[in-house]
């Protein structure tokens, strides 16, 4: 007779389970309506062993699952005290996929604050969930010795997610959180390298908050293999944390738009860095080094840029550096509507930027494009 595990498998609508001879990886799922709940389970059950449950009902589930699938109004506050009520089982769980239908930055912003590790944004995506729930866990952070994993990322995720809810809601920033989030950052990378960096928050998050992520680990980096001092250091990642922070009052449609934008979605876009300036300026603690770089990280040394189409010894080296970092990292982003890039041909488009960036800085990146 064949031997069989026995595992976890749902039994009906209300979330029950019983025990099954396929062995496959356990997924929960949470929702506010039986209507979702069935959504989500529907397209995970023909790979994965599913757990569901609602948000309004009593937890269940007793085994820690692989993953956590939540897809529910995050404007409603009884949903938001469920989850909350649910943190300590969340927290043990690899990862933490929230699907947001009605999508807002302060909607994306409270996902992340309640744990998430990814935000899946607008109308559920079979492809897409099936992925982010199939891509093996990064060895990196998650050590094989038992240690629990670096929460960098989650940590640096949450300060900018507060940045942006701060600015749509006009409310104060919190300035040394997330200086430490950066800070927290540079500790990451010192340790594991700009590579392991790119892999995880490329694996866990999307659209613009990725891009602040990868900016942040792209700039540090730079700035170590350029040897810059500690006080120099914190500008730096504090002004990569900072500098896309007025794209909070852009609409998600125009930031995550798939296609090429139109001359008023590009307008609206390049409001960014003046929107960001302005709302950085009336906070304690952001040095005028930092509010340059928010105002002028899409200037180039030939006058071509913006907000200003400041040129020369008009862009600080603070500015250059992260301006560098800032189009590279675009570059090698992931978006679920387009390929990664490789890092070298990111690089070799910075070569060919030419009179738009210090040479000899784009020099210098090579060893973090290419080698670090």
């Amino acid at each position: 007779m064949q031997n069989a595990r026995t595992i976890l498998r749902p039994a009906n609508r209300d979330g029950g389970i019983r025990e099954t001879e396929a062995a496959r990886p356990l997924v929960q799922v949470l929702a506010d309506t039986s209507e979702r709940l069935s959504g989500v389970r529907s397209i995970l059950e023909e790979k994965f062993t599913v757990a569901a449950e609602r948000l309004d009902a009593d937890a269940k589930l007793t085994q820690v699952p692989s993953a956590i699938v939540i897809r529910a109004e995050l404007r409603d506050v009884d949903n938001i005290a469920a989850i909350k009520k649910r943190a300590g089982r969340l927290a043990k769980a690899g990862k933490r996929i929230f699907i947001l239908e009605h999508t807002s930055h302060v909607g994306i912003s409270q996902a992340y604050a309640l744990g998430a590790t990814l935000v899946l944004p607008g109308v559920i995506n079979r492809i897409k969930l099936l992925a982010a729930l199939s891509d093996p866990p990064n060895a990196a952070s998650a050590p094989s010795d038992g240690t629990p994993p670096d929460n960098a990322v989650e940590t640096a995720a949450t300060a900018i997610a507060s940045m942006f809810t701060s600015v749509t809601l006009s409310q104060p920033l919190d300035v040394d959180g997330t200086k430490e989030a950066g800070r927290q950052i540079a500790d990451r990378i010192t340790q594991h390298g700009l590579s392991e960096w790119l892999t995880t928050v490329r694996r866990h998050h999307e659209g613009t908050y990725q891009h602040c992520l990868l900016v942040t680990g792209v700039a540090i980096d730079f700035g170590l293999s350029l040897g810059v001092g500690r006080a120099d250091l914190e500008r730096l990642y504090s002004a990569a944390m900072f500098h896309d922070i007025g794209k909070a009052q852009i609409p998600l449609a125009i930031l995550d738009k798939p296609g090429r934008l139109d001359p008023e979605e590009r307008a609206m876009i390049e409001t960014h860095p003046t929107a960001g300036y302005d709302f950085l300026k009336g906070h304690d603690n952001i040095s005028p080094e930092i509010l340059d770089a928010v105002r002028h990280h899409h200037e180039y040394l030939d006058g071509s840029g913006y907000p200003d189409a400041l040129c020369g010894e008009s862009i600080g080296d603070i500015v250059r550096i992260l301006t560098i970092s800032d189009i590279f990292a675009a570059l090698i982003e992931h978006r679920h509507y387009k390929p990664t890039m490789p890092r070298a041909e990111a690089y070799n488009i910075l070569c060919g930027m030419n009179g738009k960036l210090e040479k000899a800085l784009v020099a210098s990146f090579k060893q973090v494009a290419l080698t670090r």
